[in-house]
């Protein structure tokens, strides 16, 4: 895991998979608090990373260069395993196929009666081909795929509870925006970054960037029903452009004649 002033929340999270783990590294980008100690006297490998041009997937590819095991299991600090899933990681690691797991994780805000649950590949073999890409939102799925990987999802649960402080998150998602857009520039064909784009732009509620980011998404997968769903949607729900939402419903559609969200919101525009 990659760290910086997590003191309140670490302890937490490796309690959650110290009886699991033959070894955890921890790499630390600059902490001001006591985030290394309380790393160290869990048993952690604690390494420092030059963090002063931000690059999460870097910092995750120097904390897979010193791992020894043979498998791989990915925190965040504000993260923890749920007790369930130790066993279930304990069977596929036995398994050893060449596959990259996708966890479940159930993410917690406060004020939020249920969480929002998504995706993310956490559990993967110990390989060198294996490496995250992506200086935010980092992820290693293609990485997996190109080197003749698998993926396949788990109902391993992980727990992740968002800063109750908004300003901080506010913060957090202008920052990942400016390094978004300045991979976007660096790379205007690496699509997999508009879609991090699109959600730093709708948590933040600036619901027309976010739009005009779905409208390239679908331009450049044009043969995505869930790209021209979701553009769809923004123009629905978002920008109030119903006849564009209109064509954007009957081409995911097309594309997806059994797509059932489609469906409904084609009826929700028929009946007004």
């Amino acid at each position: 895991m990659i760290v910086r002033n997590e003191e309140r929340n670490l302890p937490r999270c490796l309690d959650s998979v110290r009886d699991l783990a033959s070894e955890m590294i921890v790499v630390d980008t600059g902490s001001s608090d006591a985030t290394p100690q309380i790393a160290a006297a869990y048993g952690a490998t604690v390494l420092t990373f030059d963090f002063t041009n931000a690059d999460f997937a870097a910092a995750r590819n120097h904390a897979l260069a010193h791992a020894t095991g043979e498998w791989i299991l990915g925190l965040d600090a504000d993260e923890t395993l749920h007790p369930t899933g130790a066993p279930v990681i304990q069977n596929l690691t036995a398994d050893n196929e060449n596959t990259g797991y996708y966890l479940e994780r159930h993410n917690h805000s406060a004020g939020s009666a249920a969480p929002n649950i998504d995706y993310a590949v956490r559990l993967f073999p110990n390989r060198p081909e294996f490496r995250f890409r992506g200086r935010v939102h980092e992820t290693i799925d293609a990485s997996i795929l190109h080197a003749g990987g698998r993926l396949r999802k788990t109902q391993i649960r992980l727990d992740h509870n968002f800063s109750t402080d908004l300003e901080s998150r506010r913060r957090r998602n202008r920052w990942y925006i400016d390094i978004l857009l300045e991979e976007i520039a660096a790379d205007p064909t690496d699509d997999a970054r508009l879609d991090f784009l699109a959600a730093e732009y709708h948590q933040l509620g600036m619901f027309p960037e976010a739009a005009a980011v779905a409208e390239r998404i679908a331009q450049i997968r044009p043969r995505d029903p869930r790209a021209h769903l979701v553009a769809g949607v923004y123009h629905l729900l978002y920008t109030q452009e119903p006849v564009r939402a209109r064509g954007d419903f009957e081409q995911a559609l097309h594309l997806r004649p059994n797509d059932e969200e489609a469906k409904l919101y084609l009826r929700r525009l028929e009946t007004g």
